[in-house]
């Protein structure tokens, strides 16, 4: 499903229009980290999504931005600081974004598996 940006088209049903403004490999994950952190800086955003280039966690953020999801802050400063928090429409998704994460936590349980914050990470055979 490609993204639509200004919103070209009507989507065909509620989900397409939800998942059309959160797909992308790390909007969630900075949505999360955001939730869970607060306001954060571009180097600990990057931190936690790794394997994520400087370019695409700059074009998620600023896609995120875009939707409402999250707010940008440069301060003045050298070097240059920047900061991000979410919205109140970021904050909307806590409750979505919680279950998903106990979701996910109990599909990796099942399987036995581990992510990189637990520390033991079982590897792909």
């Amino acid at each position: 499903m490609p993204k639509r940006r200004n919103y070209d088209a009507a989507p065909a049903c509620t989900i397409e229009a939800a998942l059309n403004l959160i797909n992308g490999r790390w909007k969630g994950v900075i949505l999360w980290h955001l939730l869970q952190d607060g306001t954060t800086r571009f180097n600990a955003l990057q931190r936690h999504c790794k394997g994520c280039t400087a370019r695409l966690l700059t074009k998620q953020l600023r896609e995120l931005e875009e939707d409402g999801f999250i707010n940008r802050t440069v301060y003045a400063v050298v070097p240059p600081k920047v900061e991000y928090s979410l919205t109140d429409e970021g904050r909307s998704l806590s409750s979505i974004l919680l279950q998903l994460g106990d979701w996910g936590r109990g599909w990796l349980d099942r399987r036995g598996l581990k992510t990189l914050a637990d520390g033991k990470v079982r590897e792909a055979a």
